[in-house]
């Protein structure tokens, strides 16, 4: 009965959001800035984040749809559907990574080619002995390492154009700084769906290295 509960229940918790964001507090995971590349290089900032916890479930489809499919069944995990019981709380971003089939077309990609993981981190408070494990298969808990990380905000309607675009801007970027991509980046989304475009807080991120 819970279970078949738990959708209606998401609807208000969900809705709790403010219309302009998230609601004030939510935690996001810490990081250091460590550098910086000036306007005539697109603000980018360069990041250390210490090890987190994300859950995460991979999903195979067009890249907006994918965010759909995998966030009720990750927002259903961290308000309660976890073998605990537990009420983890929301945090922000919610992460997207993922490949284009073939990676010849870094800016386009057609439904049902892209393969993606979804995933949200979690409260600090937690270490991977204690966080409660997941109900659902398909999501599994990953600990991703000390990294260093450039990061691009943008902000408006996060479609796969735009996030196409910052990723292009981020790449553009880096080139002759003294900053170099160790490998593939991807999105991070810190408000719900119906926050105003205007307001949306996105960024693009690749792993870096100092040249």
């Amino acid at each position: 009965m819970r279970r078949r509960l738990l959708p209606l229940l998401l609807a208000p918790l969900l809705g709790a959001c403010s219309v302009f964001g998230m609601r004030d507090g939510t935690e996001e995971p810490p990081f250091t800035v460590i550098g910086r590349l000036g306007p005539s290089l697109g603000d980018v900032e360069i990041r250390r984040y210490p090890p987190r916890l994300v859950a995460e479930m991979e999903v195979t489809g067009e890249e907006q749809s994918a965010r759909s499919a995998a966030f009720r069944p990750l927002a259903a995990y961290i308000f309660g559907e976890n073998l605990a019981g537990e009420r983890i709380g929301m945090t922000a971003p919610v992460a997207q990574q993922g490949e284009r089939i073939g990676m010849t077309a870094p800016v386009a990609q057609s439904g049902g080619d892209g393969r993606w993981r979804i995933g949200f981190f979690m409260p600090a408070r937690y270490s991977e002995a204690t966080l409660p494990r997941p109900r659902d298969p398909r999501i599994a808990i990953r600990v991703l390492p000390e990294a260093e990380v450039a990061v691009l905000r943008f902000s408006g309607l996060p479609s796969p154009e735009a996030v196409a675009e910052a990723e292009a801007r981020l790449a553009a970027a880096l080139e002759g700084s003294d900053w170099r991509a160790t490998g593939p980046g991807g999105a991070w989304f810190y408000d719900p769906p119906w926050t105003i475009p205007g307001l949306r807080r996105s960024e693009a991120w690749r792993p870096v290295r100092r040249s």
